[in-house]
C-alpha cells in the first residue's frame, strides 16, 4: 500500500539554515551549510515541493514559522517536510540565539495539533551533531552484498503515525562538513534523490544515503586524531505505507491566462 501522493500540490518545505550564531552564544560559524540549502532547495523543488528557505532565525523565529506551518491548510498536499541545518546534541537544535527542542518542534504535527496532515507522511531531515563522539573504521570482511529488495529496518518513534525523521548521525556523534562543499549528509541526500528520488521508495532512498556517507572518511585535517574518522546516518519511520515521489504535473498559476 502506498500514500496518495495525487493531491492538487506535493506540499510545503520548508528549511531552517543556521551558518552565524550570536557571539555571546559561543557557536562557532557553519561554513559550507549555505551549499547544503542551496542543493537541498533545488532537489526538493524537483520533486514538487514549495521551498520555504530560513536564515539564521532566532529560537522564537523558527518556533513562530513552525506554528504557521502546523496551523497552515495541507488539505491539497501529498507531505510535509522539514530540514533543519545547525548544530546540535541529542535531542536539540541550536537557533541563532538558542536551542530548540527537537520532540518540541516535531509535535506540532501530530494530528491533534495539525488535522489536514493526518494520515499524511511528514518528514524531517536533522543535520547537526548529535554528542561529540567520533565514528571510527573497521575492517569488513567480504561476504554478500544485500540484496536491493530486502526491508530496512524501521526503529518506532514515539510522536505519531505517519512520521519520519532522518538523522546525519547516530546518537552521540559528531557529524562532518565540508567548509567548501557541505556536510556528508546532504551531500549524500542531494545526490540520491537526484538520482532515484521519482523511483525508489523512501526508505530505500535513505539506506542508500546512509551506505554513501559510510564509505567516506576524514581524509585530512589540522587535527591529527581526525584523520579516519567516519559518519554514519539513521533514521526512524513511523510510516504506515510506502512512501514515492512521481513526478507532479506541473498546474498553471491561477494568474495566467490559457
Amino acid at each position: 500500500m502506498r500514500y496518495n501522493m495525487n493531491h492538487t500540490r506535493r506540499g510545503l518545505a520548508l528549511i531552517f539554515n543556521h551558518e552565524k550564531f550570536d557571539w555571546c552564544f559561543g557557536q562557532k560559524r557553519r561554513v559550507g551549510t549555505k551549499v547544503d540549502a542551496d542543493k537541498l532547495s533545488e532537489r526538493l523543488k524537483e520533486l514538487g515541493f514549495e521551498v520555504n528557505l530560513h536564515d539564521d532565525l532566532t529560537v522564537v523565529g523558527v518556533r513562530e514559522v513552525i506554528k504557521r506551518a502546523s496551523r497552515a491548510d495541507h488539505s491539497d498536499c501529498d507531505a510535509f517536510v522539514c530540514v533543519f541545518l545547525s548544530h546540535g546534541d541529542d535531542g536539540k537544535i541550536y537557533a541563532y540565539d538558542g536551542v530548540n527542542n527537537v520532540r518540541f518542534l516535531i509535535d506540532h504535527f501530530k494530528g491533534d495539533r495539525c488535522p489536514t496532515l493526518v494520515g499524511k507522511p511528514k518528514l524531517f531531515f536533522i543535520q547537526a551533531c548529535r554528542g561529540n563522539r567520533h565514528e571510527i573504521g573497521v575492517d569488513v570482511p567480504d561476504g554478500p552484498e544485500i540484496l536491493p529488495d530486502e526491508p530496512p529496518i524501521r526503529p518506532t518513534f514515539p510522536a505519531g503515525a505517519d512520521f519520519f525523521v532522518a538523522y546525519s548521525v547516530t546518537k552521540g556523534y559528531f557529524s562532518h562538513r565540508d567548509i567548501n562543499h557541505g556536510s556528508w549528509f546532504v551531500q549524500a541526500l542531494c545526490h540520491i534523490l537526484k538520482m532515484y528520488g521519482g523511483e525508489l521508495e523512501l526508505c530505500e532512498l535513505m539506506t542508500l544515503v546512509s551506505r554513501m556517507v559510510s564509505h567516506r572518511q576524514v581524509e585530512g585535517s589540522n587535527r591529527p586524531e581526525m584523520v579516519g574518522n567516519k559518519q554514519l546516518p539513521c533514521f526512524v519511520s513511523m510510516l504506515t505505507k510506502k512512501l514515492y515521489f512521481p513526478r507532479k504535473p506541473l498546474h498553471q498559476h491561477p494568474s495566467e491566462s490559457s
